[in-house]
């Protein structure tokens, strides 16, 4: 059987096992949308949001991307944001990277890649502005993993920065802002940064309204 095959087969089984467990399941399903969360996710095919978090369909609105990557000219992302933020009204944003991230890890290496270059150079900018602390560590996977780390705490000050996310705080004190990194060797999450809604701005990057 040729391996696409296997995915229509699955979801024929899936749609089957919610009907059985309730015969309305589609009906309300497609009426509308109301996720309370966001979630910037890592393309890595290891780290579904749903499934990690046994979430249901409708329950997260997901962005995913190389590295959970939040960057002020990635016009997807920001139609993501937007529409996350004023339309669906999210109370919660995640950025949830995971250790042993294929981008993160290219980043920290000299090697030529490619058009993704481009991409890899919002990471590299984040181990340059950390890279004394980094390199006081000399376990190279516990360094490889404070990098990850330290991405995703950058991702949610790039949110915190964004007139988006800025302007729903003023206007009704959310979404709330977290960061997270999956554990992918033993299936955990780790919480590395929160800021409640309007607790964090940059004097640089705050605007007035």
């Amino acid at each position: 059987m040729k391996e696409y095959k296997k995915l229509l087969l699955s979801n024929k089984a899936w749609a089957a096992e919610r009907l059985e467990l309730d015969a309305t399941y589609f009906d309300n399903l497609s009426k509308d949308q109301n996720p309370l969360f966001l979630w910037i996710g890592c393309a890595d095919s290891r780290v579904p949001a749903e499934e990690i978090t046994h979430a249901d369909p409708g329950d997260i609105f997901v962005h995913r991307n190389v590295a959970n990557m939040v960057v002020h000219t990635d016009i997807n992302l920001l139609s993501v944001l937007q529409y996350a933020v004023e339309v669906l009204e999210v109370k919660h944003i995640i950025v949830c990277g995971h250790y042993n991230c294929g981008g993160v890890k290219a980043a920290m290496t000299n090697h030529d890649f490619g058009l993704i270059n481009k991409w890899l150079r919002n990471i590299k900018e984040v181990y340059e502005k950390h890279f004394k602390e980094l390199h006081e560590i000399d376990n190279e996977e516990k360094r490889f993993d404070r990098l990850v780390e330290l991405n995703v705490t950058e991702q949610i000050q790039n949110l915190a920065k964004t007139t988006i996310v800025q302007k729903a705080w003023q206007k009704r004190q959310f979404p709330h802002l977290h960061g997270w990194v999956f554990d992918i060797h033993h299936g955990h999450i780790k919480e590395v940064l929160n800021i409640n809604a309007g607790e964090w701005t940059s004097p640089v990057f705050h605007y007035d309204f």
